[in-house]
């Protein structure tokens, strides 16, 4: 079974901007080198859709991660994001009703930082998108969440159920 990684930006690639206008020029993605550290066995085929802070996500750049959704071969499909935005995202795919099963995934501190959960999260999101059902959910720091009940707690730095 093979797993396609949708990468977004975020804090796990370091993704950090104040204005569009500072927005990375180049795209190098920690995931391959996250994925290989971590020693997944499984194969996943990392496609850069698009690399942005997930306060400047909208709703065109969701359209874009939605369609690639749609047309990738793969069945179960783990997307990398920012966490600010996170459930944003999963909610305009939850919506979509896509037929297929769907991880967003991200990190609370940059994957090329000491202590950083990246790896932990990666491997984390790797494993649920196998067991999960078809629908969309948010995997981080060990807890799986539907996409219709969660929320990022801005406080705690942790995501949350809503209901």
């Amino acid at each position: 079974m093979a797993i396609r990684i949708f990468v977004t930006g975020g804090t796990i690639d370091s993704v950090d901007y104040k204005s569009e206008e500072e927005a990375p020029k180049d795209a190098s993605s920690a995931i391959p080198k996250l994925l290989r550290d971590a020693r997944v066995s499984v194969e996943c085929n990392v496609d850069v859709v698009f690399f942005k802070d997930s306060r400047f996500v909208n709703n065109s750049d969701r359209g874009i991660l939605l369609q690639k959704c749609r047309e990738c071969k793969e069945e179960r499909i783990v997307v990398t994001h920012g966490s600010i935005t996170m459930a944003d995202t999963a909610a305009h795919l939850g919506n979509a009703k896509l037929e297929k099963t769907v991880v967003l995934m991200g990190a609370i501190t940059p994957a090329k930082k000491e202590n950083s959960d990246a790896q932990f999260n990666i491997g984390f999101a790797i494993a649920a998108v196998q067991f999960l059902p078809k629908g969309v959910y948010i995997a981080m720091n060990g807890r799986v969440f539907a996409w219709n009940n969660v929320r990022k707690n801005i406080k705690t730095g942790y995501f949350e159920e809503t209901k």
